[in-house]
């Protein structure tokens, strides 16, 4: 198995983002050495893993020139190709029409950006963030350093290979669907999809019927992913939500831990299984308590977020020239894409009960939750697919009866709303990365970093680079 990464003795070594915002404070290394490094980094690695969907190292190079405060300042990352950055299409991964340059940060980027963070340039994502696999017929597939042969996952994708190949050590992530934890997963990475609405989000986000999608980024350690919503928060603060503060070590209190080994409707492969359960023997050998349960929610579940999902790749075809522009262009969509808009379309009828329900879902979530401090599950049904495997060129039918028997754990908490996180612990019998996936109640982002940092410690990942 060939891994790709780019870790060596430069001014990133192989420090997560508050290790090196430690050095660059300490002027043991400059910001423009720093970015200089990362840039160096993406153009070795990049050939190999399709990470990258636009450039601007000129820019960062100013930046680093004259870098804007924050805890970040100097720190090197990405922008997943879905929100706009000032300077810099949004192509939203596809080329069904020629992007103009933003004229804007979005709500997010301003957040994100205000944090210290200097962007390189954007990563690439599959069509419109709609299949856990970025394998795009004309732009390539996003393929993850521990194996190419191997998905990056989706539709974060880029972000989490160019974080788990060593060439920044963080990078922006959003999920609709699973989309910070999937990647996470597949590459090795941390990565916390944070409680709706805790950070600021662009206004088509905000204007969705059911808030699916939640920013947040992908890291190589619990530290960074707890710094960065410690350092948002003090940019953008949800009042409704308890804040989560600085959390730097694990939690003195033992949880009650639900334990989940079937996704909605479909089954685990039994290597996924017999990992699952041998973090379950970790917690309960860390003094938690771990009880086997079904998954709260029925079988309607999936057919709801199906159409829902579905529901939005109907506005996205149907509104494409009116959002685009003229060079707007359907028939260079994928199959996946225009299948789901094709299901939603034979399906509206069924929209208004469908979004009921998924609404309706936090509150079983929170009656689940009186019994139960966390859930425990894998963060996917099956070991990382082949590239090739999800490939959106293929029948509707097959592609969509593959993806749900793979994303089988992941999109409950984008209904309910809930704070979930994926955390490296497990390696499959072919060496690559296998998640697993921790859910507390709405607003307790504290309860899950605590987790995870004790988790960190008694059990650390793998490296790419050893």
């Amino acid at each position: 198995m060939t891994r790709v990464h780019a870790f060596g003795d430069d001014a990133l070594g192989d420090l997560d983002a508050v290790g090196l915002v430690d050095r660059i404070q300490r002027r043991e290394v400059g910001v423009p050495e720093v970015v200089e490094a990362a840039i160096l980094r993406v153009e070795k690695v990049d050939p190999q893993l399709n990470a990258v969907a636009y450039e601007a190292f000129d820019r960062a190079r100013a930046e680093a020139a004259d870098p804007r405060g924050g805890f970040f300042a100097g720190v090197p990352t990405f922008v997943k190709d879905n929100v706009d950055v000032a300077g810099m299409p949004t192509r939203q991964g596809n080329d069904a029409y020629d992007a103009p340059p933003a004229r804007r940060d979005g709500d997010f980027a301003r957040m994100f950006l205000a944090t210290g963070l200097v962007p390189l340039g954007k990563t690439q994502l599959s069509e419109f963030g709609f299949s856990p696999s970025a394998e795009h017929p004309r732009l390539g597939a996003v393929r993850t350093p521990w194996n190419p042969d191997h998905s990056a996952g989706a539709s974060s994708a880029g972000s989490a290979a160019l974080v788990a190949a060593g060439a920044v050590p963080l990078a922006h992530a959003n999920d609709g669907g699973g989309s910070i934890r999937i990647p996470a997963a597949v590459n090795g990475l941390v990565g916390l999809k944070p409680t709706r609405e805790r950070l600021a989000q662009d206004k088509l986000m905000r204007d969705m019927p059911v808030r699916i999608i939640n920013d947040g980024v992908v890291t190589r350690s619990v530290r960074d992913t707890a710094a960065f919503l410690r350092e948002s928060e003090k940019v953008y603060r949800a009042l409704h939500l308890p804040p989560i503060g600085d959390i730097t070590r694990p939690g003195k209190r033992r949880l009650r831990v639900a334990l989940v080994t079937e996704g909605v409707g479909v089954g685990v492969s039994p290597e996924v299984h017999d990992l699952t359960l041998k973090t379950a023997r970790l917690l309960e050998e860390l003094g938690h308590t771990v009880e086997p349960v079904p998954v709260p929610v029925d079988d309607q579940f999936k057919d709801d977020f199906l159409l829902y999902w579905s529901l939005l790749a109907f506005s996205l075809v149907r509104g494409g020239r009116r959002a685009n522009g003229p060079t707007w262009d359907p028939a260079r969509l994928d199959n996946l894409t225009l299948g789901l808009a094709r299901h939603a379309g034979r399906n509206l009828h069924r929209v208004p009960g469908a979004i009921l329900r998924l609404r309706r879902s936090a509150k079983v979530s929170a009656a689940f939750f009186g019994q139960y401090d966390v859930i425990l599950s894998p963060t996917l049904a099956t070991e990382t697919p082949r590239v090739g495997h999800l490939d959106p060129t293929r029948n509707y039918e097959d592609v969509i009866g593959r993806i749900l028997e793979w994303a089988a754990f992941t999109p409950l908490q984008n209904a309910t709303g809930d704070p979930a996180i994926s955390l490296p612990l497990a390696t499959t019998a072919a060496g690559l990365p296998q998640g697993m996936h921790f859910t507390a109640p709405a607003g307790r982002e504290a309860r899950l970093l605590e987790l995870a940092y004790e988790l960190e410690e008694a059990h650390p990942w793998a490296r790419i680079q050893d």
